[in-house]
């Protein structure tokens, strides 16, 4: 009887100069978008729809909108950003410490609506679908935000987390503020 052969992570490969590979950077995302749940997050539908909604919203305001073809491009490029900018052991601890803590403050603003406004979210409904059900359109931007970067930071924390460790030999901490 053959063992089924667990589907792990690509290793991430260094340059001679020690920079990460970009190629193995770009494999390692792919992986974690098609098999790890919390990053494939940024492929479901809602989540999608909380990038529009959330583009759509910013051109509106007059906020300079980069044309993302979608939510994960948006994520895509946003964790290489990151990578590329935070390029030491400390500084990407930082990083994503703040990360976590913008995840953290993101859920429970979200929950809060959801429970305060019995919204059906949990339930599978669409998050912008839902927001029209809150009084003000204030209350429908903090919900829908809340909800979009909730999302967006639960990959980038797992993805990001999962680099820290390949990159350092040690499990990603938060610094504890």
């Amino acid at each position: 009887m053959a063992k089924e052969q667990e589907i792990r992570p690509p290793s991430l490969v260094k340059n001679p100069n020690g920079e990460i590979n970009v190629n193995s950077l770009a494999d390692l995302l792919e992986w974690f978008l098609n098999y790890d749940q919390k990053v494939n997050l940024v492929r479901h539908p809602h989540v999608q729809e909380l990038f529009e909604w959330k583009q759509a919203d910013d051109a509106a305001n007059g906020a300079s909108v980069y044309p993302f073809e979608n939510a994960e491009a948006r994520f895509a490029i946003g964790v290489f950003q990151a990578i590329a900018e935070n390029n030491s052991q400390e500084s990407l601890q930082v990083w994503i410490t703040d990360v976590l803590q913008a995840l953290g403050e993101s859920k429970q603003n979200r929950e809060d609506i959801v429970e305060q406004y019995k919204l059906e979210t949990n339930q599978g409904a669409s998050f912008v679908a839902e927001a029209n059900k809150l009084p003000s359109r204030t209350e429908q931007k903090f919900f829908l935000t809340s909800a979009w970067l909730e999302a967006l930071c639960t990959a980038e924390v797992r993805f990001l987390g999962w680099v820290y460790q390949e990159l350092y030999s040690v499990p990603f901490q938060p610094i504890n503020n």
